[in-house]
């Protein structure tokens, strides 16, 4: 194992544990109780701009660290994949106007609207319960450059974004309770379904 695998992996694992670790309900309740209304107007942002801050190492690592490119994906299929990724960037930026971007940013809050309307279950939310990390798997995986940090970054993120929708819908169930249960009920977890059937 090369030195930047071992630092991507490694890395990956604590970014996880601390991403997780904040984003789990009990941790969250146990904040609102010490912390008050305040933890609600500024958790989300906070947890963001923690989050931008954590990334900054995988850009390092994954520029100064020892590498190998595996493949390089000639034209004018390159031009596929890199209009695929801009098609999956688009559907993550309409995907978070679905649910409010000033709330997935943390800036509803801080004025006072601490949920913008009820569970979306309607656009891209009609095929998949978790969008946001189907668009951005895929957005990663079309790349058309694949060295071997690349690699082991992707699948370390493919695999956390699983995780990361496991937490997300705990805290949803916790929000919405029978109405997000129905839901489950009816739309796969992470991989599309073909056709909206309704709601």
């Amino acid at each position: 194992m090369n030195s930047g695998v071992l630092a991507l992996t490694v890395y990956f694992v604590f970014f996880a544990l601390v991403h997780s670790l904040l984003a789990d309900p009990r941790f969250k309740n146990w904040a609102r109780r010490s912390l008050g209304e305040a933890f609600d107007r500024w958790q989300r942002l906070t947890y963001n701009i923690l989050a931008l801050f954590m990334m900054l190492p995988f850009i390092i690592i994954m520029s100064f660290m020892p590498d190998e490119i595996l493949y390089v994906v000639p034209t004018p299929l390159s031009w596929l994949m890199a209009t695929g990724q801009a098609l999956n960037a688009l559907a993550l930026l309409a995907t978070l106007r679905q649910t409010g971007i000033s709330y997935f940013l943390g800036v509803a809050q801080l004025q006072g609207r601490l949920l913008e309307g009820g569970l979306v279950t309607d656009g891209f939310y009609c095929y998949l319960r978790n969008p946001l990390f189907f668009f951005g798997a895929v957005l990663l995986w079309l790349s058309p450059i694949m060295t071997i940090n690349l690699l082991v970054f992707n699948v370390l993120a493919t695999v956390y974004f699983y995780i990361g929708a496991l937490h997300e819908e705990r805290s949803l169930t916790e929000v919405f309770g029978s109405e997000y249960e129905d839901y489950r009920k009816r739309v796969p977890m992470i991989l599309p379904r073909l056709r909206c059937l309704g709601n």
